[in-house]
């Protein structure tokens, strides 16, 4: 896991370099602008005690250029660091997260279970969220090593037992930071990654059925059902941000102790003192920031340990029957076989197991109690992967993804072009659909298609389906929730794809236009 973070911020060393450079120039100026700032303030200060003459002679000029200069740089400064460190961190972010979904995608692909949704869905989303502090802690720390230099720099005017002060202060500092980060922050830390993690799970998978949820006023008893989960993130919460007080609150003290022995140890007069004192203020304060780093570390640690049991990909074992299935494999379906381009209507009574004997075919599941084949194979041993280029599943459910439908439509295979999309939905009867949408193609569906009604998502995942251009084409009930003259549309539209490509059908369906497509028949009990 830790190449792969790597990897990707390798890719942003350029946004980050330069962050690291404005990082280092706002500290430079930072500092600069307080301890000049002090020692100009108790200069003028002391001039006008001295009375008039003093006053005259005081070159007040110059200073104060310096500061507005200072301010305007450090405004700037610290607006590239953000800017260029964020976009560095967001960018690998989001290539770790596709790297890790296809991690995942593969693992399922060789049968490993990829587990709650919603668990997986707060790993992809909080836990990665967490390895920004990996991109943006490299560029905070060259800004507080900097900001520490120059003060040290401009604290020797006071004397090496004041620079000593200074330099054991912030000594302790970071060792009280690191040492309560590793002993008080872990146990709270996974705490509530668990604590969130079973709430996210838990909301996810009772949030899926909204409808129901609405229609029978289900709300009230799933909130109570959450009551709990949500009173165990808060305490985790609330442990959390207790350990976090108290090692800010210790960093604090610390700082406010370095100040009182610099000032007790410095041997300078007081526009001296000022600047040392001012400057040495303004570096304490992304030094102890750096604390705040050392508390998402354990953090940051347990986030990696879950990714690499959520990303770790059993090896794939390449199927010995792999590489001799054919491109136009032969069917065997119950003891019968079928040569690629047939049009078989599977039958039988609702329960029957239609859906499962197609699901089994196409990879998805290993249950159906037929004899099964695929190029003499059974397709139980062959994977998902080794079937998916000859079997097109559109599956009864008609799944979506929450995108646009050009996004839905493109997941059949890559590189496939607008207008290749619009004659799939001619033939799945889909085209009025997706015309009758304000921005067509692009018009984002929600979670699930939730903007069309289950008769439009069928269509909708016939059509991607047909773009798949596999050998066989495996429908299930195609055409519920259709009236009847769309239904009959879309008969002769199929029928006369499939007469062009030539490819292969398996059907179920109980709606007898549509089993009108096949021309054999496999009943089952």
């Amino acid at each position: 896991m830790s190449a792969l973070i790597a990897t990707p911020l390798l890719r942003q060393r350029g946004p980050l370099r330069a962050a690291m450079a404005c990082a280092v120039m706002a500290a430079l100026c930072a500092v600069g602008l307080l301890g000049v700032a002090g020692w100009f303030l108790a200069g003028a200060a002391l001039a006008g005690l001295a009375g008039p003459l003093a006053v005259t002679g005081f070159n007040y000029l110059l200073p104060s250029a310096a500061l507005r200069a200072a301010a305007i740089v450090r405004t700037a400064s610290r607006y590239g660091e953000r800017m260029l460190g964020h976009r560095a961190a967001l960018f690998a972010l989001a290539e770790v997260r596709a790297t890790l979904f296809a991690r995942v995608a593969q693992a399922a692909l060789a049968g490993r279970d990829a587990g709650r949704s919603g668990a997986m869905a707060a790993r992809f989303g909080r836990d990665v969220d967490l390895l920004e502090d990996a991109a943006i802690r490299r560029v905070a720390r060259v800004g507080a090593w900097s900001a520490a230099a120059v003060a040290l720099g401009l604290a020797l005017p006071l004397g090496w037992a004041a620079v000593l002060a200074l330099a054991l202060g912030m000594a302790a500092m970071r060792l009280a930071a690191r040492t309560m980060a590793r002993r008080l922050l872990p146990g709270a830390q996974q705490d509530l990654a668990a604590a969130h993690a079973a709430l996210a799970a838990d909301y996810a998978e009772m949030a899926g059925p909204a409808a129901d949820i609405a229609v029978y006023g289900l709300a009230p008893a799933l909130a109570q059902a959450l009551a709990e989960r949500a009173e165990a993130q808060s305490r985790a919460q609330a442990a959390l941000a207790r350990a976090e007080a108290w090692l800010t609150a210790t960093q604090t003290l610390l700082a406010g102790l370095t100040l009182a022995g610099l000032v007790t140890l410095a041997q300078a007069p007081a526009p001296l003192l000022a600047l040392g004192l001012l400057a040495a203020l303004a570096a304490l304060e992304p030094w102890s920031g750096l604390a705040a780093h050392d508390a998402r570390g354990p953090e940051m640690r347990l986030a990696l340990a879950r990714l690499d049991q959520a990303g770790e990909v059993p090896p794939l074992a390449p199927s010995p029957a792999l590489a001799s299935l054919s491109g136009r494999p032969v069917l065997t379906i119950a003891g019968q076989a079928f040569a690629h381009g047939a049009r078989v209507l599977i039958t039988g009574p609702s329960g029957a197991g239609k859906t499962r004997l197609l699901e089994t075919l196409a990879g998805l599941r290993q249950d159906a109690p037929q004899m099964l084949a695929i190029d003499g194979h059974d397709p139980r041993a062959l994977g998902l992967a080794a079937l998916r280029p000859h079997l097109a599943l559109m599956p009864q459910s008609a799944p979506l993804i929450a995108g646009t439908v050009a996004d839905n439509l493109a997941l059949a295979r890559p590189g496939l072009t607008r207008a290749a999309m619009e004659r799939a939905l001619y033939v799945a009867c889909a085209e009025d659909v997706v015309a009758a949408l304000p921005q067509g193609l692009d018009q984002w569906l929600g979670g699930d298609g939730a903007r069309l009604s289950g008769g439009q998502r069928r269509r909708l995942v016939l059509a991607r389906a047909l773009l798949a251009g596999r050998p066989w084409l495996l429908l299930d009930e195609p055409s519920e929730g259709l009236d009847l003259a769309t239904e009959a549309r879309l008969r002769e539209r199929l029928d006369a794809w499939l007469d062009q490509t030539g490819t292969g059908l398996l059907l179920v369906s109980h709606r007898p236009a549509l089993a009108a497509l096949a021309q054999q028949v496999v009943p089952i009990a």
